[in-house]
């Protein structure tokens, strides 16, 4: 299952580029893709996984980028 996600007020590429591999190697992720120009994170994982995923990529992205928010595409 795909899920699409804003970091809305990402500002570092460098940032994203660390948050994109550290979520890239959680437990049960098959991809993370992480565009620094829309700001829209791709995770690709398995369902059931998700609400763990969510979780662990929201601290990631907090002690990487403190000021930025993780917002459920629509």
């Amino acid at each position: 299952m795909t899920k699409t996600f804003i970091l809305e007020e990402l500002d570092c590429a460098h940032c994203a580029g660390i948050i994109e591999e550290k979520i890239q190697k959680l437990e049960d992720v098959k991809s993370a893709q992480l565009n620094f120009m829309s700001r829209r994170l791709v995770i690709d994982a398995e369902e059931s996984a998700f609400g763990r995923i969510i979780k662990d990529a929201k601290k990631i992205i907090k002690k990487t980028e403190p000021d930025v928010e993780m917002v459920e595409a629509h």
